[in-house]
């Protein structure tokens, strides 16, 4: 069963950054593409970035546009989020997931991320 855990998450003050990561327990799975979602408090869980299994294509939610970076380091097995200009409305709970192409899906457990204004 494979298992993705992230990390990274804390609290930082708005305008402030924070590095995510997802690492992922079987390497198989850099065969497939990884997003991250965000799930705040009394929302709906929505979409953040996601990254092609190559890489080479990247994702992103228009609120994220221009200030997050999701890359992929392949000796570590992860895939990371790099969070600039952080906002207060940033603050959620952020989620990595990856899909099997037979529609196995799979989540982490969650780190918190907090921005203060």
């Amino acid at each position: 069963q494979v298992q993705l855990v992230e990390s990274g998450g804390g609290l930082v003050q708005a305008g402030g950054s924070l590095r995510l990561s997802c690492a992922i327990s079987d390497r198989t799975f850099s065969n497939y593409a990884v997003s991250w979602f965000r799930q705040a408090p009394g929302k709906e869980r929505e979409f953040v970035a996601a990254i092609s299994w190559s890489g080479g294509s990247t994702y992103y939610a228009e609120s994220v546009e221009g200030r997050f970076i999701i890359s992929r380091d392949n000796a570590k097995n992860t895939r990371d989020l790099q969070m600039n200009s952080l906002k207060p409305e940033d603050t959620a709970v952020y989620y990595c997931h990856t899909e099997t192409p037979r529609g196995w899906v799979y989540w982490g457990q969650g780190t918190q991320v907090t921005v203060s204004s």
